[in-house]
């Protein structure tokens, strides 16, 4: 079975200001359970995103200050790349 690896995509609500080890506390998880290069997205009026392990996502759904997970899908470009004028 491979490890559950961070693609959870979860928000919590925490101060202004809040960093990720803010919000590791308030979901009382450790950095191994999170995107560490994600890290912490302030999305605004106190809510923040970061992505977790479906263990943890399944965790905290319900939890106060917690919601999630919500869907997380790949970006990818549409279509193949194309010049801009000024490349030529």
């Amino acid at each position: 079975m491979a490890p559950d690896k961070p693609t959870s995509l979860v928000t919590v609500t925490l101060p202004s200001g809040a960093t990720l080890e803010d919000a590791l506390r308030k979901l009382g998880i450790g950095r191994e359970a999170v995107d560490t290069d994600y890290g912490l997205v302030d999305l605004h009026n106190g809510t923040y995103a970061l992505l977790v392990t479906e263990a943890v996502a399944e965790r905290v759904h319900g939890m106060p200050g917690a919601q999630g997970p919500y869907a997380n899908p790949k970006i990818e470009p549409f279509g193949p790349p194309q010049a801009r004028p000024d490349e030529d």
